[in-house]
């Protein structure tokens, strides 16, 4: 693999990874998410750009995304909960059960081939769009959380799609929240927690399920890209207080849409790379 880039092409990826961080920390702020939503996609055509062997670029696309996700998410969640808008008995339930479902992602991930986790994350990207588009603040399905073995079951189920993903667990978890009544500002805050809980673990499995492998660029662990994660953490770490602010500010509507479509073009683009 040659890296040989024009000197434009090369600040043309640079500056895209550098607005991708930004994005990412403010989308991390204002939905409660990872945002590896944003940065999977960059990095994939990054990635694509400076010829990443296509066999490991999706497994690369993912570890990295999770590398860059755990600063952010870590700054997202302390922020809310200096707001006091955190439910940590939530977190707590939850968190043994979502790092449980991390590992069996990255197994998973690790016997995987670039179609499975690329098909994954397209299928994936696909719901949480239409949830997006579609979803009402009215809908619930109770008044109150079930507690376990329920809370357990589905944080096998958010620890292990979110690491295959690479985002924080926001969508699902705020999902989860809103459905049970709680307001959209408790659930954003709340869900910001289990970034951290997936992108640690997560992280570590990725470089586990990469290490040795061939065809990964120069400076990566495993499947962990350490050069784009010193370009992009910096300024998405800078931006996470500011989607904070927005999220118990504005309505996040209409930003609901926009990344909605932002998704589901992102689907559309990798379901055609399946073709």
């Amino acid at each position: 693999m040659e890296f040989g880039l024009p000197t434009g092409e090369i600040v043309w990826l640079l500056a895209l990874m550098l607005g991708g961080g930004f994005i990412m920390g403010v989308l991390a702020g204002l939905l409660g998410i990872g945002g590896g939503g944003v940065m999977v996609p960059i990095l994939y055509e990054l990635f694509s750009a400076v010829g990443v062997d296509e066999a490991v670029r999706m497994h690369m696309c993912v570890g990295t995304s999770l590398a860059v996700i755990l600063p952010t998410s870590l700054r997202s969640f302390l922020s809310h909960r200096a707001k006091g808008a955190v439910d940590m008995d939530i977190i707590r339930s939850m968190s043994v059960s979502v790092v449980v479902g991390v590992v069996i992602g990255a197994v998973v991930a690790r016997y995987s081939n670039n179609e499975i986790l690329t098909a994954i994350w397209a299928g994936s990207a696909t719901f949480m769009s239409l949830k997006l588009f579609f979803g009402r603040e009215s809908w619930k399905l109770g008044d109150a959380i079930p507690g376990n073995p329920w809370r357990s079951v589905y944080g096998l189920f958010v620890g292990a799609i979110s690491t295959l993903m690479s985002i924080g667990g926001g969508a699902f978890i705020t999902m989860m929240m809103t459905l049970y009544g709680r307001s959209i500002h408790q659930a954003v805050a709340t869900s910001s927690g289990f970034g951290p809980l997936i992108a640690i673990p997560g992280t570590l499995g990725f470089i586990w399920a990469g290490w040795g492998v061939a065809g990964t660029p120069p400076g990566s662990l495993g499947y962990v890209s350490m050069l784009s994660v010193l370009v992009i953490v910096p300024v998405s770490v800078l931006a996470a207080p500011l989607g904070v602010r927005l999220a118990h500010g504005i309505s996040r509507r209409n930003l609901e849409r926009a990344f909605a479509t932002f998704l589901a073009i992102i689907a559309v683009r990798f379901f055609a790379t399946l073709l």
